[in-house]
């Protein structure tokens, strides 16, 4: 398959953890941020084996991962072909190739996953920030990267997302998402009966005002019960927090 071209001029290049990491995307559209880097710092130090990032897009939330452990076997799943150009342009200008690799495929697809050379249950970690919006329920944005980034396929849901995430993950493995507080339920609901020991780990904007992210862990096939971590708190004033600081810049992980 030929690799989707991508112009210089409709990409940027940008910095993340500290200038450690530096990718290239799309110049419109869906842009990196927080909750890719919050999503890479979620995962343990001492996790080993392969770690998995579904819907990476150009691999913002799994290259963080794998700076800050550089022990760690990875692969970015990204379905949209001009994505995962850049993903794999990102991976090997970051010196990361030896390591990781990209699979162009749709994660909710399990064929399209195969073909992609993704195998089931061999990953020891999946990460995800997944699309947020329900298409069904929003008005979508006219810019088709941002989206296919936003928003869920159509006829496709957030419990299908999960389970095709899982279908990735060895048993005991770890499953760790990003996503809306009012995403919760179906979260809870696509876990039951196929995850457990699920931490819940909510993210304010300042400290007077409701959560905007959760952050889920949870282990394949586990039976333990949920619990529900210390509150990270992204700002104060109009300046991180120290806490928010050290993680992007990849000084510190998040303590669960």
């Amino acid at each position: 398959m030929a690799e989707a071209a991508v112009p210089s001029e409709a990409v940027t290049q940008d910095g993340f953890l500290g200038g450690r990491l530096t990718l290239l995307q799309p110049r419109k559209g869906h842009r990196a941020g927080s909750d890719a880097l919050l999503l890479a710092a979620a995962a343990p130090a001492e996790i080993s084996g392969l770690a998995v990032d579904v819907g990476a897009g150009v691999g913002t939330a799994g290259l963080a991962l794998a700076a800050l452990r550089p022990d760690l076997a990875f692969g970015l799943v990204e379905k949209d072909p001009e994505l995962t150009a850049l993903a794999r342009r990102n991976l090997a200008a970051n010196g990361l190739a030896a390591r990781g690799s990209v699979y162009e495929a749709d994660v909710l697809d399990s064929q399209s996953r195969s073909l992609s050379g993704l195998a089931e249950a061999s990953a020891a970690l999946v990460i995800s920030n997944p699309p947020f919006l329900d298409p069904r329920r929003v008005r979508l944005s006219p810019v088709a990267g941002k989206r296919s980034a936003h928003a869920m396929p159509a006829g496709a849901t957030l419990e299908a997302w999960i389970v095709s995430c899982l279908a990735l993950l060895a048993e005991g493995g770890l499953f760790i998402m990003i996503h809306r507080p009012d995403a919760l339920p179906q979260m809870l609901a696509a876990l039951e009966r196929r995850g457990g020991d699920i931490m819940l780990l909510p993210i304010y904007p300042q400290a007077a005002k409701p959560a905007i992210r959760i952050l889920l862990r949870a282990k394949k096939a586990s039976r333990g019960p949920l619990s529900i971590a210390p509150p990270l708190i992204l700002h104060e004033g109009d300046k991180f927090t120290s806490d928010a600081e050290a993680l992007h810049r990849g000084e510190a992980l998040i303590a669960w």
